[in-house]
């Protein structure tokens, strides 16, 4: 399978490249690193990576930022941050990814566990991490071709086992999952 990796280098992307990358061929993309260097808050940066690596069988995003403040330290552009950096980039890498994606190839999008189990000064998590839930169960009502689409939610990344946080990656790409919120490390 040819399976390109946004956020490749990141905390979760470095556990999750080397795995599919033992039995895949694996195109890494990021702001400052990888294959391919990518802002998925840029449409035009998209249409470019997608340009570069060409027809894929699955696409996974780790990357995506928002912010962590308590509530009346919010701002309405500490919550954009959020919804363009993680919310909006996520969305336009599909709709935009669409067109590069092999019949049943697969999505596999990134959250987190403050999308359902907020805790205190997570409203800018919670609010970016909820919509992307909410994305992927509305959009795998009408992915075309038999596309699927997931969204792994973990939890707080030293709270993870590696190898559970790697069994969700895989479940979303290799199996038939469409439309789940996969979490990981929830207690």
């Amino acid at each position: 399978m040819k399976i390109l990796i946004i956020g490749a280098y990141g905390n979760i992307g470095k556990i999750v490249t080397p795995a599919l990358q033992q039995n895949h061929e694996v195109i890494t993309a990021g702001r400052n690193s990888g294959d391919v260097s990518v802002d998925i808050s840029s449409i035009a940066s998209l249409e470019n990576l997608f340009t570069q690596t060409g027809i894929v069988d699955a696409v996974v995003c780790t990357a995506g930022d928002s912010v962590t403040s308590d509530l009346l330290s919010m701002t309405d552009e500490k919550y954009r941050t959020g919804v363009q950096q993680k919310l909006l980039a996520q969305i336009n890498l599909v709709i935009t990814g669409l067109r590069y994606i092999n019949d049943n190839g697969s999505f596999t999008l990134i959250s987190g566990k403050m999308g359902e189990n907020p805790a205190k000064g997570s409203s800018g998590k919670a609010v970016t991490n909820g919509a992307v839930n909410s994305f992927v169960l509305a959009a795998a009502l009408e992915m075309p071709r038999g596309i699927r689409i997931n969204v792994i939610s973990p939890s707080k990344i030293t709270d993870i086992a590696t190898q559970d946080l790697i069994n969700g990656y895989f479940k979303s790409i290799a199996t038939s999952a469409n439309g789940e919120i996969i979490r990981v490390g929830y207690n």
